[in-house]
C-alpha cells in the first residue's frame, strides 16, 4: 500500500487526486477507499540520514477527512507531519471504509509501512487481529479503549474526549434557558459513553441542577439524518442545548437546532463564533497532534507500546473549549473548571 511520492515539490492541493497507480487493487476492494501519498513541501526540513530510507507511515482514516470531526482533525496532522518532515518520511492515508474491510485495509498497510496509525475506536477490535500478523511494524489507535492493554507492538493514544465533554457539558449548562441539556453520541463505544457522562457532570458543575436527559447514540458518527431526529427528540422535550460526539452528524443536529431555534456545541474542530449561528462554543480536541507525537516519536526513537494520554490533564495537550460569548460569569466558570480538571483537582467522569 506504500504510494510513490509526487516529483513535485509541493503536496498536491486536493489530495484525492494524487497519484493512485500502486493501489489499483485496493482501490477495487472498496469503492470509498482513497490513498494519497506526501513528498517534499516548500517547507519541509527533514531528510533522511545518507543511505537511509524514509520512515514509511500508513494512516487509516475510516471516517472522511471532511467530516469537520475527528478524521479531519487527525489528517490536518498528517498533511502538519508532511510539512514538518519532508523526504524523512513516506506517507499515505486511506478514508471511507467500509466496517468489514477494516482489517484487509489494515493488512495492506502493515505490509508496507513501518508505522501504521489507526484513528476512532470502532477500528479496535480488527488492529488486535492485525498487529500481532506484523510484529516488526509499530501501531497506534488514536481513541480506542483507555483501559486496553496495550499488545507488543500497539500503542494507544488517548485523546481523553471525556474531559473536553466536561467542559462541554458545564457550558450547555450555562447557555441554556431551559435548565434541561442533552448529549448525542455516534457509535456506542466506551469513550463516547465516558464522555457523555462527563457532559453531565460538567453540566451539574456549573449549574447544580441542570436536568441531562438521557444521552442518544445513534449507531453512526456520520448519518446528518439520523442525528437530526434525535436532535429534533431532544428540543422537542425542552432541550435548548446539545453536546455532541458525531463528526458529520454534525449537520444534522445543525439543521434541528435552527428549525427549534435552539443551540448546540461544536467541535471537534472549532469553527466561527457568527451572530446567528446555532454553536455556543466548540470543544477543540486536536487528533492531528496524537498523528504527529507517533510519528516523531518513531523518529526519534522514544515510541513505547503504552497507553498514552493527550488532553487538560496531560503535558501533550490536544484540548481545549473555544466560547462564543463574551458572558464574563460564562468565561470565568470556564477557566476555573478548566483549571480543576488540569489540576486533576476534579474528575471527568
Amino acid at each position: 500500500m506504500r504510494s510513490t511520492r509526487p516529483a513535485a515539490p509541493s503536496r498536491p492541493t486536493d489530495p484525492r487526486r494524487s497519484r493512485r497507480t500502486a493501489v489499483g487493487a485496493f482501490l477495487a476492494v472498496s469503492g470509498l477507499v482513497v490513498l494519497t501519498a506526501c513528498g517534499t513541501t516548500a517547507e519541509a526540513e527533514d531528510t533522511p540520514a545518507d543511505g537511509a530510507e524514509p520512515l514509511t507511515v500508513g494512516v487509516f482514516l475510516p471516517g472522511s477527512t471532511s467530516d469537520t470531526g475527528f478524521m479531519e482533525s487527525a489528517h490536518l496532522g498528517y498533511e502538519r507531519v508532511a510539512a514538518e518532515h519532508g523526504d524523512a518520511v513516506e506517507l499515505s492515508f486511506v478514508e471511507e471504509v467500509a466496517a468489514a474491510d477494516y482489517e484487509q485495509t489494515l493488512q495492506r498497510f502493515a505490509s508496507t509501512s513501518d508505522l501504521v496509525i489507526s484513528v476512532g475506536g470502532q477500528t479496535d477490535a480488527d488492529l488486535r487481529k492485525v498487529a500481532p500478523q506484523f510484529p516488526d511494524v509499530k501501531f497506534v489507535e488514536i481513541g480506542g479503549p483507555a483501559d486496553a492493554e496495550p499488545l507488543d507492538n500497539l500503542a494507544y493514544y488517548d485523546p481523553q474526549q471525556a474531559e473536553a465533554e466536561y467542559l462541554s457539558g458545564a457550558v450547555a449548562a450555562l447557555s441554556s434557558e431551559t435548565g434541561k441539556v442533552g448529549f448525542i453520541g455516534g457509535v456506542e463505544l466506551p469513550a463516547i459513553v465516558n464522555a457523555s457522562v462527563a457532559f453531565a457532570n460538567g453540566a451539574e458543575a456549573a449549574v447544580p441542577g441542570t436536568e441531562v436527559v438521557t444521552p442518544q447514540y445513534i449507531g453512526d458518527f456520520n448519518d446528518p439524518a439520523k442525528a437530526k431526529q434525535a436532535a429534533a427528540a431532544n428540543y422537542g422535550v425542552g432541550v435548548d442545548v446539545i453536546g455532541q460526539i458525531v463528526n458529520l452528524g454534525k449537520q444534522g443536529i445543525e439543521q434541528a437546532a435552527q428549525d427549534a431555534d435552539a443551540s448546540m456545541i461544536g467541535g471537534p474542530i472549532p469553527g466561527e463564533c457568527v451572530e446567528g449561528s446555532p454553536y455556543v462554543g466548540y470543544v477543540r480536541t486536536d487528533i492531528g497532534t496524537e498523528v504527529e507525537h507517533a510519528v516523531q516519536s518513531v523518529l526519534d526513537g522514544t515510541w513505547e507500546a503504552a497507553q498514552v494520554p493527550f488532553g487538560l490533564t496531560s503535558d501533550l495537550g490536544g484540548t481545549e473549549f473555544v466560547l462564543c460569548t463574551d458572558d464574563p460569569e460564562t468565561a470565568a466558570t470556564l477557566d476555573e473548571l478548566t483549571a480543576a480538571l488540569a489540576s486533576g483537582e476534579v474528575a471527568a467522569y
